[in-house]
């Protein structure tokens, strides 16, 4: 019992702040999931560079 009295007295000397650390946990969370979602939904294909081999002829106007 010594114990949870000790407990008890530690949360509610930092009550505050216990509860602003898990609010701020919370909202990282939460905030960490929407973007974690939002990036699968949105993930599309990478672009793919392609070597195009154009022959270009032009006339040829040396003497």
């Amino acid at each position: 019992m010594k114990i949870i009295a000790r407990i008890i007295a530690f949360v509610k000397e930092y009550e505050k702040e216990i509860i602003l650390f898990i609010a701020v946990f919370l909202i990282s969370l939460l905030s960490f999931a929407i973007g974690y979602l939002f990036a699968k939904e949105n993930s599309k294909e990478p672009i793919k560079f392609e070597k195009i081999n154009y022959d270009i002829k032009t006339p040829c106007t040396y003497s």
